[in-house]
């Protein structure tokens, strides 16, 4: 072999370690989505480990390039532990790069299912920061740019309102899952409806619902009447099946949850955000009474209050799911 074939098999051959040892760092790196520069910055504000539904539209969110995370802020009752079990599932789910903020912590309402999740795996940081905080300084960063999620009780929303009222009103809207306008729980089918109820998120914070539809900031309101999305035995299954990190959480905070068949309220609340034919909106003039229920306006046709709120009063479940499924089960 002559010198300079030498030179030329060297040269390869560090080459080929070179780029091995690139690919290695690249592949051991911490996963994170890549989102294009359109993509809507939101924050998303969660009860997460009660119900089972908030954990799907969490999932669903991590499944949408479509959306920017900027971060996402636990509320009511046991907010530190909500937090933990975001960790655990964004940390599963290769996403630890999303910051989790905890709201201010309330004797708790109802049972945390999903508790022994929450206190397991590596991911599980030893505080968060504070969430009413977190959420005004986003919305300062990022005027006018950020689309707040809530699917909890509003108690993260009523605080920041009344720490900075200017700052929230500077949200581009609020999307939320809440209210109850004219059919309530259970009330499913073409009959005619029994009629509303306090729904949960609004009667857990009645003065700040109030606030909330009083702000001035562009609100989109998936009520009762749209959301009550039963995901049933056979597409359960087959996500359940996939066996990827998100599924695999899915699986397991489901089985923690301990019911049979989820009511996937929440989830239309991000379905809408990244395909808002899912579940098309009307203007509506909407207002909380003092018992928690959301009122339409009671006005004449010819003395009707302008709209505050865009609202989606029905959706069809087998276009929601057909959306739902395929986006949650991807690799």
């Amino acid at each position: 072999m002559n010198k300079a074939c030498a030179m030329v098999i060297f040269s390869l051959t560090f080459l080929g370690l070179a780029l091995s040892r690139c690919c290695l760092a690249q592949s051991s790196a911490p996963a994170t989505e890549v989102r294009s520069a359109s993509a809507e910055k939101v924050i998303i504000d969660t009860d997460i480990g009660d119900d089972i539904d908030d954990a799907f539209a969490v999932a669903l969110a991590l499944r949408s390039p479509e959306l920017q995370i900027l971060g996402i802020t636990t509320t009511f009752g046991d907010t530190e532990s909500r937090a933990k079990l975001l960790d655990r599932f964004l940390g599963e789910a290769g996403r630890s790069d999303i910051p989790v903020a905890a709201g201010p912590a309330k004797p708790p309402k109802t049972t945390f299912t999903q508790l022994r999740y929450a206190q397991g795996g590596q991911f599980a940081k030893a505080s968060h920061p504070d969430a009413i905080m977190f959420l005004l300084d986003e919305i300062r960063r990022n005027p006018g740019e950020i689309t707040l999620v809530a699917i909890g009780p509003l108690v993260n929303v009523g605080a920041a309102m009344e720490k900075d009222a200017g700052t929230f009103r500077k949200l581009k809207r609020v999307v939320m899952m809440g209210g109850s306008i004219y059919r309530g729980y259970g009330d499913l089918g073409p009959g005619t409806p029994r009629g509303p109820e306090p729904e949960w998120n609004i009667k857990n914070d009645i003065p700040s619902a109030q606030k909330l539809f009083a702000a001035g900031v562009p609100l989109f309101v998936m009520p009762l009447d749209s959301t009550q999305l039963k995901l049933e035995a056979k597409d359960r299954n087959s996500l359940f099946r996939q066996g990827t990190p998100i599924t695999d959480a899915l699986t397991l905070l489901y089985h923690e949850w301990g019911q049979e068949t989820p009511t996937l309220f929440d989830p239309v609340t991000i379905a809408y955000i990244v395909a808002p034919s899912l579940c098309p909106v009307q203007p509506m003039y909407i207002y909380v009474d003092e018992k928690g229920f959301t009122r339409p306006d009671p006005g004449t046709s010819n003395a009707r209050r302008s709209p505050n709120a865009q609202v989606c009063l029905n959706s069809n479940p087998d276009d929601f799911f057909r959306f739902l499924i395929p986006r949650l089960a991807s690799k």
